[in-house]
């Protein structure tokens, strides 16, 4: 029996290292995973959220250099280097997008960047304020790769940061919807009888409301916020799972090797675990995967609808929501770029779903 089952999930996974979309995918899915974990490393940005505003230079084209002074804070915070590695730093430092600067006396002149060829604000600050005596390490030319959104953030940093959200409310998702589907669906799909009719009663009132709907109001009253939403988009997904392992269990519990663990004197519970559940499992990883790119989405449709995660942390979905009106506005890729994002991680969890679809149908 060990044999054969290893046999099959060779088999399995060679059929999947032939399907040039599905390994295509895993290796994108890796990619951005890489990314959520390591975001800040990655973005130029590395405030917290990278939420560094520049009002004077919202909404820039991709490729928008600008000259950017640097004026250290007296405040310095004390972060782990953990801290910084993944969640940003806690920047207390100014940044100032400027068109020039004049070194006088113990002074530091600079212009403010303006707009549409405006006279932009002269200020100055004294030389002092710069712990190093090379001035021209706190001048920089600064370049945004993405361009900059609507409140003059860096909009690569905060694709890279927002990727984190995404990603991750697709694990967490996936794991609730399993540990209740599974536990739901084994129930009623191997006692039958009252305890099958009141859990797929639980299941039909579940289906019939509107997935967003119910994501909506189980937010609404656990809170808005970022583990609110995992939990609630988790919550509404276990119904797939649970019908299908009902459904597997059903077909399966007669079968011969049930019958001998039964008469052999296992406990249902250990007949369920190590026997039933570890058959049929190649529909439920199917299925799974296709729950990731639905958690995505909702998540997604939950930031636009500004019940999602709060600003000012980055999610893809809202950067959607705060630029969808610039699209008329001449400049769509503030709203697309994190769309296609989206697009191509939802792409990349269904295109997986149907190479381990095809590679664990071993009967083909």
């Amino acid at each position: 029996m060990g044999n054969t089952s290893n046999s099959l999930k060779q088999l399995a996974l060679q059929k999947f290292k032939k399907n040039f979309w599905g390994v295509f995918s895993f290796w994108f899915i890796v990619l951005v995973g890489f990314v959520s974990i390591f975001a800040y490393v990655l973005a130029p940005d590395n405030s917290q959220y990278a939420n560094q505003m520049h009002l004077s230079i919202h909404s820039k084209p991709p490729g928008f250099k600008v000259t950017m002074l640097t004026i250290p804070s007296q405040v310095k915070n004390k972060q782990s280097f953990f801290d910084k590695i993944f969640f940003g730093i806690e920047n207390t430092d100014t940044e100032v997008p400027i068109s020039e600067y004049v070194i006088k006396d113990s002074l530091l002149n600079y212009t403010e960047y303006a707009t549409d060829g405006l006279k932009g604000v002269e200020k100055s600050v004294a030389l002092a304020n710069f712990p190093s005596t090379e001035i021209k390490d706190f001048i920089k030319e600064k370049r945004f790769v993405f361009g900059t959104d609507k409140y003059g953030r860096d909009l690569l940093s905060r694709v890279l940061v927002g990727a984190r959200i995404s990603f991750f409310i697709g694990f967490v998702a996936v794991f609730i919807s399993l540990l209740i589907g599974v536990l739901m669906g084994s129930m009623a799909g191997y006692f039958g009888g009252k305890v099958d009719a009141v859990i797929m009663w639980i299941i039909n009132v579940t289906w019939s409301i509107p997935t967003l709907l119910l994501v909506i109001a189980i937010t609404l009253a656990l809170g808005k916020g970022f583990w609110q939403v995992f939990i609630a988009v988790g919550l509404t997904m276990w119904v797939e799972v649970a019908r299908v392992v009902r459904g597997q269990i059903i077909s399966t519990k007669e079968m011969q090797y049930v019958t001998a663990a039964r008469a052999l004197g296992y406990n249902d519970f250990r007949i369920i675990t190590k026997h039933i559940l570890p058959n049929i499992m190649a529909p439920v990883i199917v299925i799974s995967a296709a729950n990731f790119a639905a958690a995505i989405l909702i998540e997604s449709g939950l930031s636009f609808l500004g019940i999602g995660a709060q600003p000012p942390m980055a999610s893809w979905g809202a950067m959607i929501k705060d630029h969808y009106n610039y699209i008329i506005l001449g400049k769509p890729y503030l709203a697309m770029i994190p769309g296609l994002c989206i697009m191509s991680l939802v792409m990349a969890f269904m295109l997986i779903g149907n190479a381990l679809r095809d590679a664990m149908d071993v009967k083909g």
